[in-house]
């Protein structure tokens, strides 16, 4: 169920605003990351020191959030503790770990219109999981979305690299599913626990996982790529991380995930216009036709959420 609480138009204009500019946010990482790889650095890497600077600011906010006294939120318990780390890790560790590895064989604006289809994700999950009914017009947007996947994956200007352009849309997908899963989780434990003590939690639970699996496997070696890397890095944490982890948080909690959806699918024309201006990345027609659908299908399942 998509739930919001009873708030004032000023601050349902507020919600809109953190959902939009978060959007905005998400939708450079990939940008940033191409531009990352330029400079040879590995995903596994790249996603350390992305966690790596932003593990303060995501301990700054839990130990804010621990010292209030007069929260309306309950704190964790045991029980509680483990939810919200296994969401985390599902969220920002998993989700994070496929989307950079994808991103060495696919272009930004591709990623990002495969990302986009959580949406249908979490709608197929909550009717596999929680048996919710799926509408007509719920299956016409799911048959609108994979067909435009369809079409933005098949037509692809990377098609001659069919093996690694095959694999890096397949992450990419592996990514949008695990990212579904810690929305459906997520949407469950925020209005217990709040944005701030949620988010913090669960990012700092992500955090510590990708650094423990750089450590197994490249021992922490993080201090010998070019300048340009740690810059690229610091703009990931801050812009692509930490604002918009609490922003779209706050604006689920205030506006629901339906809402949210809505706005949030600025997104991917966000991404193409970036990937077009820094990477000179252009989308074929194909593709740009794929795009639409993509996007016309999850506004369709997000509008008829809403007038549920």
């Amino acid at each position: 169920m998509d739930t919001a609480p009873s708030i004032s138009r000023r601050q349902r204009l507020l919600a809109a605003g953190l959902v939009f500019s978060g959007a905005l946010c998400f939708s450079a990482k990939a940008v940033f990351v191409k531009l990352a790889y330029r400079y040879e650095i590995d995903s596994i890497s790249l996603l350390a020191l992305r966690m790596l600077f932003s593990l303060p600011l995501f301990l700054l906010f839990a130990w804010w959030s621990s010292r209030s006294t007069n929260s309306a939120y309950t704190r964790p318990a045991k029980r509680d503790w483990l939810h919200i780390i296994l969401v985390g890790i599902l969220g920002y560790y998993l989700a994070s770990m496929f989307d950079f590895l994808g991103l060495q064989y696919i272009d930004a604006s591709i990623e990002r219109l495969i990302l986009f289809i959580y949406p249908t994700m979490v709608l197929l999950i909550s009717a596999f999981w929680f048996k919710q009914k799926i509408n007509t017009d719920q299956y016409i947007a799911l048959v609108l979305t994979y067909i435009g996947v369809s079409l933005a994956f098949l037509c692809g200007r990377d098609i001659g690299k069919s093996a690694n352009f095959y694999l890096g849309g397949g992450l990419i997908f592996l990514s949008a599913l695990t990212y579904a899963i810690y929305l459906i989780g997520s949407g469950r434990l925020l209005p217990r626990f709040g944005t701030l003590q949620f988010t913090s939690y669960a990012m700092t639970a992500a955090s510590l996982a990708v650094l423990v699996h750089h450590g197994l496997i490249y021992q922490w070696h993080l201090f010998h790529f070019a300048p340009q890397v740690y810059y690229l890095s610091i703009l990931i944490a801050l812009i692509s991380t930490v604002l918009p982890a609490f922003m779209v948080a706050e604006g689920i909690r205030l506006i629901g995930a339906g809402n949210t959806a809505i706005i949030s699918s600025v997104g991917p024309v966000s991404t193409v216009v970036l990937a077009y201006l820094f990477l000179g990345e252009r989308l074929n027609s194909w593709q740009v036709m794929g795009g639409f659908l993509v996007v016309g299908g999850v506004l369709l399942i997000s509008l008829r959420k809403q007038r549920n």
